[in-house]
């Protein structure tokens, strides 16, 4: 069993945290922090405009680029941040990034909001309550190490493994993040109701594009996903978005398509890149069991289930997605990114002194890490089961 385990006081852990929370709700500054996110529009949005101007040319860098970055950014940056009530300043009847009308509610909102695979209400569901109170356990529909469990226990060489994370990388936002969002929002369509799960179903499965086809069990139909859920944004982004290009020729429309496409990669390849490493390597844990929410033991393990990348500036940041605070994001759920930057300091201060791991490296080494326990080269750590806070020795 790992050290510090031995020695440290989780109760005491909890009380500085929870006082480092409300030392900063009394101190933010709602202004400042929705000035800081409009700031990220606007780099959003001049990378729409560029790739707008550009994406009839022949594929190049330039366009691909930067509808990549503003796909990107929409999702990490402006829609995860607004979504968790990072800028609930007016309450439920508050403005537009009130977490309570932010994308919801019509297809009009969602396209002006946050137009992607993924929807928003399924999003919401499955990222703000699933992945953040059921962090690293069994019913964590985002662990990493067990989704990618067919990957570990195939008899493949481990480059061949290492190609199937690469091809995986770069289509998982519609092949894994859209049906696995909306089969949580379907389940809780069929809790709701009180409708009864199909005989054999486990809601714990990883659903993909593949599911519809392999013959599981499964709550979502093929024909529902389609028009609730991807159908619209393949439409609108892929046709018609650059339908208008054929005026001045089938070349341009096919450029612009072709731009888009590669954009798509890009951005499922950059996206899968700091968010799959969040919680990712030989030095992360995992659980068997779960816990109270807001308990010692629940905040602990947002801390050694989550791993900052490299910190600091908003063109860093930017360009991590704001999700290289992971670990302040997981304490901290609803704090702006500005905040996050200002928190982060003090958390890492906090874990130090109580003598809780703070793992904090470079992308690229997070990157590696989660490709290892992807391909079964290595894996998550376990907190033992008997382990038990009141048992725990006190500094």
């Amino acid at each position: 069993m790992d050290k510090w385990f031995e020695v440290v006081d989780i109760e005491a852990f909890k009380v500085d945290v929870e006082n480092l929370k409300e030392k900063f709700k009394k101190e933010r500054d709602p202004i400042e922090n929705e000035r800081h996110l409009e700031k990220i529009i606007l780099w959003s949005n001049i990378c729409w405009l560029i790739g707008f101007l550009t994406f009839w040319m022949k594929p190049n860098p330039l366009t691909v680029v930067c509808f990549s970055l503003f796909s990107f950014s929409r999702w990490t940056m402006i829609a995860h941040h607004v979504c968790h009530g990072g800028y609930d300043v007016r309450g439920k009847e508050g403005g537009r990034y009130s977490r309570f009308r932010f994308a919801l509610g019509s297809l009009w909102r969602r396209w002006c909001d946050w137009f992607d695979w993924m929807l928003p209400e399924a999003w919401n569901l499955e990222h703000n309550h699933k992945h953040h109170y059921a962090l690293g356990e069994i019913h964590d529909p985002d662990q990493v190490e067990r989704n990618s469990e067919f990957i570990r226990s195939s008899n493949m060489p481990n480059f061949a493994k290492i190609i199937v994370v690469v091809i995986f990388s770069t289509m998982w936002k519609w092949w894994y993040y859209a049906p696995n969002t909306f089969k949580e929002y379907k389940i809780a369509e069929y809790k709701k109701i009180g409708k009864e799960f199909p005989k054999g179903y486990e809601p714990s499965d990883i659903f993909t594009l593949k599911s519809f086809f392999d013959g599981s069990v499964r709550v979502v139909e093929l024909s529902e996903f389609i028009i609730r859920n991807v159908g619209v944004f393949f439409l609108f982004h892929f046709v018609l978005f650059p339908l208008p290009l054929l005026y001045f020729g089938s070349e341009y429309f096919w450029n612009g398509v072709i731009n888009l496409l590669l954009a798509e990669i890009l951005t499922n390849v950059h996206s899968f890149i700091v968010i799959a490493c969040n919680h990712t390597g030989d030095d992360m844990y995992s659980f068997s069991n779960g816990c109270k929410a807001y308990s010692s033991l629940f905040y602990l393990r947002q801390v050694i289930s989550s791993v900052d990348m490299t910190t600091g500036g908003d063109l860093n940041d930017f360009l991590h997605g704001f999700l290289n605070y992971q670990i302040e994001h997981h304490l901290f759920p609803d704090l702006s990114m500005r905040e996050l930057q200002q928190i982060q300091p003090h958390v890492k201060e906090i874990c130090i002194r109580h003598g809780v791991p703070y793992v904090q490296e470079n992308v690229l080494k997070r990157v590696f890490q989660t490709v290892n326990v992807m391909t079964g080269k290595s894996s998550l750590r376990r907190l033992p089961e008997n382990w038990a806070p009141l048992k725990r020795k006190k500094k």
